[in-house]
């Protein structure tokens, strides 16, 4: 298989609403696509997003990279798919976020060259012999804004159906945020309710958020501290917590989840392909996660396209089971740039969402022009 043709569109969609983190408001989503024409005229797309604050990578940092690595991709035949990862690493150095972006649409063209589904594919490489339809993937919903509001969204998504939620926590004072995460558990008791500081938290402010009693409700909390503190930071946090610890910005890998469970520094992690590397990767730290007797939250980045979701879900119909929930963000966006959006039905993706070949879901070129960020040109490589 040859990629004869290679052009890369950055992105910049509006949200319905400013999301606001630890470190960060969001207001557009900065995505990049790449397209891919092979010699024998089959197309794939593929999506990353930008990420200063996680990955390092800005939206024009990640167009410099893939045109780059797409001038060195053209031409050349990619024969395994075992050897994706390998052909991308000889190009480029690092740069995560950028090679999920191709590698997900090359392993769209293997699936299409086997008229197969990138999930069925994902589900064989990890050996999973389950020959049942996938079961709906529950999705997790972000809470944000006023408390007032924030109060109104969980009554409002939980009558349609919810039961996975995200408070985002660290941009407040510790008592306001103690206050809200108790007052939204208290409306959601019985689901699966998470805080998320970005690692907004020092040492202190982390215990007492973990052990305080406003928060015993609560399922997990997610990177309390922050990704460069020390692994003896991370491992007195879980000790000293009542509630399970997630790892979101420290996690990239296999040997990640190793070394921080090696040091009883984690209960689970969140799992992002702009992280992992792309689903080869992000598969392998799933299951090296399973093997480990350790929750997984399947997450996009915030926000990305039904592309990105419909990859990351494949990941999660692969494995069968995501106990934390998946973090599906197209449902932020103003608009999508596929023209029958992923959905949430009653709180849950379903696999008939998804096209039996390839991704699952494919871009429409007048969408993609619409969303067309105005700091950057497309780029044929």
């Amino acid at each position: 298989m040859k990629l004869s043709h290679i052009k890369l569109y950055p992105l910049a969609i509006p949200l319905i609403e400013p999301i606001k983190m630890s470190g960060e408001t969001i207001t557009h989503a900065n995505t990049l696509l790449v397209y891919l024409k092979t010699n024998t005229g089959k197309e794939a797309w593929g999506e990353t997003s930008a990420a200063p604050l996680m990955t390092g990578e800005t939206l024009g940092g990640l167009l410099q990279n893939a045109k780059y690595l797409g001038e060195h991709l053209r031409g050349l035949d990619i024969t395994e798919l075992n050897s994706i990862s390998m052909v991308l690493g000889k190009i480029l150095y690092g740069n995560t976020s950028v090679k999920s972006c191709f590698e997900m649409a090359i392993i769209d063209l293997f699936a299409q060259a086997q008229d197969t589904s990138v999930w069925q594919i994902l589900r064989d490489l990890s050996k999973n012999k389950t020959q049942t339809k996938p079961i709906p993937l529950p999705l997790l919903r972000m809470l944000g804004g006023s408390l007032d509001k924030e109060v109104a969204d969980a009554a409002l998504y939980r009558a349609q159906g919810y039961r996975h939620w995200k408070i985002k926590v660290g941009s407040l004072p510790l008592a306001e945020d103690l206050e809200r995460v108790s007052i939204l558990c208290d409306l959601l008791a019985g689901d699966i309710v998470s805080a998320d500081a970005n690692g907004a938290f020092n040492l202190d402010q982390a215990v007492i958020f973990c052990t305080a009693e406003k928060t015993r409700q609560l399922s997990f909390v997610e990177q309390a501290i922050a990704a460069k503190s020390t692994i003896d930071d991370f491992s007195l946090l879980k000790s000293k917590s009542h509630l399970p610890i997630a790892l979101d910005e420290s996690i990239h890998d296999v040997n990640e989840i190793k070394y921080f469970d090696q040091a009883n520094a984690l209960d689970g992690a969140s799992l992002k392909l702009i992280k992992t590397g792309g689903l080869v990767s992000g598969l392998a730290a799933a299951l090296e996660l399973q093997r480990r007797n350790l929750k997984i939250n399947l997450a996009c980045k915030v926000a990305e396209t039904s592309l990105s979701a419909a990859a990351t879900a494949s990941l999660g119909f692969a494995i069968d089971s995501i106990p934390w929930g998946f973090s599906m963000s197209n449902q932020y966006l103003e608009f999508d740039i596929c023209a029958k959006p992923l959905h949430a039905e009653n709180g849950h993706l379903n696999i008939e969402q998804l096209n039996p070949i390839g991704i699952g879901v494919t871009p429409e070129i007048n969408l993609v022009t619409q969303a067309h960020s105005k700091e950057y040109s497309t780029v044929l490589c």
